[in-house]
């Protein structure tokens, strides 16, 4: 199968979900890669990338990458013969493979799955929701990566056609765990409004004023700042380290003890299921997809949102307790390992676009 991949290429779940899918697919199929920038999942990987170039016009105040991703989907389609695009984000993947797809006169299957942001808050908005609608609604396949997701994106879109689910996965071989002197509590995001980092920063507050503990912030994004800002306000700087963005996440989950994510929505949360990879316990919101692989008091524990407290004494509890927090800690390793493996998810990829190409 030939299969072209278009993702964001940036630091968030949906363009490392993308990326890992496409290193698995590769083994078996021909892989290209459609994006403004190479994933940096895929440095070190031979996996084709064909760069879309943006024309820099001072007529456009805003350079039209919608349409020169389609142009870009058109030639690539011709010249490497693919049989389908897959493109992960509605807005605007899906609306560019559709020209292209008409370009090619219907000649390509287009396979567009859904994330969360690009019909959860992008897509909602009045500026593109007709687009994104219609987007959808014309792909010949669509999946999500939570059944939360399928439900209000069919609710709110008001979308009749099925949507597959299909779940996030990890390579359990890339993560482990390892001794450490030091209790670490770890978030790892792209830091905007939606992830609360006000919360996370409260949470541990809180923590350390119970037990000695050091916190890991990883990520950028526009509330980098409010982050720096309350933890020189709450005098915790000797206890926190920014990392910034990290290619690598695995050895800074191996150092930690705990993860938060008192995120006010999460279609997945793709970087609790790297904690949980690394045998981490996560304290996370009882929001979205997260309740769909964390199994409270199990594996994990899920809080109400904005409940800063109970985050809190679910972590002290962990941490002062060593063979608990472990205990915990293996169950979710297990859950990963059960559910959650390219062994389990990345066939009923391949069975998904099997079943748009042949219907």
């Amino acid at each position: 199968m030939r299969i072209g991949i278009t993702c964001y290429p940036t630091f968030g779940g949906s363009g490392v979900l993308a990326s890992e899918l496409g290193r698995q697919l590769s083994k078996t199929h021909d892989v290209h890669f459609i994006c403004y920038a190479r994933p940096f999942r895929l440095e070190g990987t031979d996996i084709p990338f064909h760069k879309v170039d943006v024309l820099a016009y001072p007529l456009f105040k805003f350079p039209p990458y919608t349409l020169a991703l389609a142009s870009k989907m058109l030639e690539v389609v011709q010249e490497e013969t693919l049989d389908i695009l897959h493109v992960h984000y509605a807005v605007p993947h899906s609306t560019s493979a559709y020209l292209a797809k008409k370009l090619l006169k219907d000649s390509i299957k287009v396979v567009t799955t859904l994330h969360g942001t690009d019909v959860q808050l992008v897509g909602l908005d009045p500026s593109y929701y007709s687009i994104t609608k219609f987007s959808i609604e014309q792909a010949d396949g669509v999946s999500a990566v939570s059944e939360s997701l399928k439900n209000s994106t069919k609710e709110r879109f008001n979308i009749e056609k099925d949507i597959q689910v299909i779940y996030n996965f990890v390579d359990p071989a890339r993560y482990w765990t390892e001794d450490h002197e030091k209790k670490v509590v770890t978030h790892m995001s792209n830091f905007r409004h939606i992830k609360r980092i006000p919360d996370v920063i409260d949470a541990f507050c809180k923590i350390s004023s119970l037990v000695p503990a050091n916190l890991y912030l990883v990520g950028d994004g526009p509330d980098l700042p409010l982050a720096e800002e309350m933890v020189k306000k709450c005098k915790i700087q000797d206890k926190t380290t920014f990392f910034g963005n990290v290619c690598s996440i695995e050895e800074i989950l191996a150092r930690t003890d705990i993860f938060l994510l008192p995120s006010g929505q999460e279609s997945f949360g793709l970087a609790a299921l790297e904690a949980m990879a690394s045998s981490v316990p996560v304290i996370a919101t009882n929001v979205g997809g997260l309740p769909e692989f964390i199994d409270h008091g199990e594996n994990g524990f899920l809080c109400p949102l904005g409940d800063t407290q109970a985050m809190a004494e679910y972590a002290v509890e962990l941490l002062r307790d060593e063979n608990y927090r472990k205990e915990v800690g293996k169950k979710a390793r297990r859950k990963v390992e059960k559910w959650f493996t390219p062994e389990i998810i990345v066939p009923q990829y391949e069975a998904f676009y099997e079943s748009v190409l042949t219907a």
